[in-house]
């Protein structure tokens, strides 16, 4: 099979580049480094006796944040190194801003084909190789195989689109998970998933997720009021934030918002887009709409606006906490796969959600089952709880009690990853990792 992915990959991407490169030219970013994607690493340092080199490959931004106390821990164990790749821009910018001590070197992932894959393991030479989440690349992966370096799959989920395409296409599931020494699902129900196609319950450990042991800086009472000052958001106002939004979803909210000051409510809208470079298609609507509005990216706001668009890129754990009350985006229909809700439960938020949270099914049940959150199937539904609950002060204090509980009962995944992580050094000669 894996002769076949390699003999259509590049007709593929030739289809695709030009999609590919307006997204890169959307977004920006795209040219620093961009020989990186074509397997030209970043000068690494030679290797050093005793100290193992790991390759960590986190995707974006919501992978690079949940990494924090592991690549803590492989720092303190001292005879590691870490070269950590991603693959978005804003995934390279917080890895910079965050990790350059903590790490060999940051580079961006290369694209997975034969000869960019194979030029970029030859500089990077590694002794583990530890994939986050949904990243599973048959030749990376293969690469890995053929050079006998161990591959742990951390934080691993499937979404329900991704099972159904491995379920319909079983020739895809060998290049994809039979070259992964060991898999570390999020979720019971995402060990049930590989198991059901076929991976080894042997080479699995269900270690939780890894999200729940991020410690999110928080603000001080001076600090919050001026974040708000900054954003236009009114001084005692209720904050109902729209959480990595999507298309559509940005007018259901400021419908929800409506509705909430026709009900009497001293209600701001903080938007925070899932991509920024939305701003234009956002602000649109938002003239058009009458209210008074403000983007961050232009500086701090005037003075207070009914609608404030945080149009920048890993700030969304300290907006979260000027929040009463949260809807997480990417999940009323059409939308399917939902934006995580961890950071909200993490901050004691109450929570809402559409139906469409295929991407955190199991943490989006077990929200709803405590208590911590609820589901609204559309538009309509999610402007009435939104009134209801900003009236209901009592109500959010309860399910904010209950996203607490629900967060600190789930910790603890990054130290059952550690303990994989730490075999599979040991078999490769490495020291244990201190905790």
């Amino acid at each position: 099979m894996l002769w076949l992915y390699r003999l259509l990959f590049l007709p593929v991407l030739v289809v695709l580049a030009p999609r590919y490169v307006w997204r890169m030219r959307r977004r920006g970013g795209y040219r620093e480094n961009f020989a990186q994607r074509f397997g030209a690493v970043p000068q690494l340092p030679p290797k050093r006796s005793g100290v193992r080199r790991i390759w960590l490959q986190a995707v974006s931004v919501g992978e690079m944040l949940a990494i924090a106390p592991l690549l803590e821990a492989l720092k303190r164990e001292g005879t590691t190194e870490v070269y950590l790749t991603t693959t978005t821009s804003t995934g390279y910018r917080q890895a910079q801003d965050r990790y350059a001590g903590r790490t060999l070197e940051i580079g961006y992932f290369p694209l997975d084909w034969w000869l960019f894959s194979r030029r970029a393991w030859r500089r990077v030479a590694p002794d583990l190789v530890i994939l986050t989440e949904g990243e599973r690349w048959p030749e990376h992966i293969h690469q890995a195989q053929v050079r006998g370096v161990p591959v742990v799959c951390i934080n691993a989920r499937l979404s329900d689109r991704s099972f159904r395409r491995m379920r319909n296409f079983q020739a895809a599931v060998g290049p994809m998970l039979g070259g992964i020494t060991r898999l570390l699902p999020c979720s019971e129900p995402d060990e049930a998933r590989f198991r059901e196609l076929g991976f080894p319950a042997g080479r699995m450990t269900t270690t939780g997720n890894i999200k729940l042991d991020v410690t999110i800086p928080l603000l001080s009472a001076a600090e919050r009021t001026q974040l708000s000052r900054e954003l236009g958001l009114a001084p005692g106002n209720l904050v109902l934030l729209g959480s990595s939004t999507w298309r559509g979803e940005e007018e259901a909210l400021l419908g929800a918002f409506r509705q909430a000051r026709a009900a009497g409510l001293a209600v701001s809208l903080l938007i925070v887009p899932r991509h920024a470079e939305r701003r234009g298609e956002i602000e649109v609507w938002l003239k058009a709409s009458g209210h008074s509005y403000h983007f961050r990216s232009r500086g701090a706001a005037a003075g207070p606006v009914d609608v404030s668009i945080a149009d920048t890129t890993g700030e969304l754990r300290k907006l979260t906490q000027l929040a009463d009350l949260v809807f997480v985006g990417k999940s009323l229909p059409p939308h399917t796969e939902g934006q995580t809700p961890v950071e909200a439960a993490a901050l004691e938020k109450p929570i809402l959600f559409g139906p469409g949270m295929g991407n955190f099914r199991q943490i989006a049940k077990n929200l709803t089952s405590s208590g911590a959150a609820r589901v609204v199937s559309d538009a309509g539904e999610l402007a009435a709880s939104v009134r209801e609950l900003l009236q209901d002060e009592s109500r959010r204090a309860a399910m904010a009690a209950a996203a607490q509980a629900w967060h600190r009962a789930n910790q603890g995944a990054v130290a059952r990853t550690l303990v994989v992580i730490r075999e599979e050094l040991a078999k490769r000669g490495g020291s244990k990792l201190k905790t």
